[in-house]
């Protein structure tokens, strides 16, 4: 059997069915959550997750209302396929640059392990989301190439077993 006859192995590992709904999932429910208590208790917030710096309740319901607005982008988004790449796109830019500024502030918090431990929990979610990132874009890729003979096209329904009539 000569090379142009063996037969194509996959050169990539596809997500299992449901991988990107469920990870956007989590992170618009995580993205929420932090919304709500942040403008609900910024106080609290302050003290357990950002004791970065002087106190401004007014700041941080500001912060409260961009994280709400990113998980309401990502809660579209596991519903909507055609919103994935570009609301993940700037979901993992947002985490990546979070981290940054993390990263540069790393020794400044009270107490000091809150710094490196806000560092790496923002670096490990920005890797997620740039993997969820890319694997919405080979999704949406792969949805929107035409079908090889023989080959069925993906479903372009939000959800399986649903039709877009």
């Amino acid at each position: 059997m000569s090379v142009a006859e063996e037969p194509r192995v996959a050169l990539r590992a596809e997500a299992p069915p449901g991988t990107l709904a469920v990870g956007i999932g989590a992170f618009a429910l995580i993205e929420l959550l932090l919304a709500v208590f942040t403008a609900v208790s910024p106080h609290a917030f302050y003290t357990a997750i950002g004791p970065f710096g002087a106190f401004n309740a007014h700041y941080l319901r500001d912060v409260a209302s961009f994280e709400g607005a990113m998980g309401v982008a990502l809660l579209v988004a596991v519903h909507r396929p055609s919103w994935r790449v570009p609301v993940l796109a700037l979901t993992t830019v947002q985490f990546a640059l979070h981290s940054v500024n993390h990263l540069i502030d790393i020794g400044k918090a009270h107490p000091r392990w809150t710094g490196y431990f806000d560092f790496f929990s923002l670096a490990a979610a920005t890797l997620v989301l740039a993997w969820l990132w890319r694997a919405a874009s080979r999704e949406d890729a792969d949805r929107s190439r035409p079908a090889e003979a023989g080959e069925r096209q993906a479903p372009l329904s939000p959800t399986p077993g649903r039709s877009i009539t």
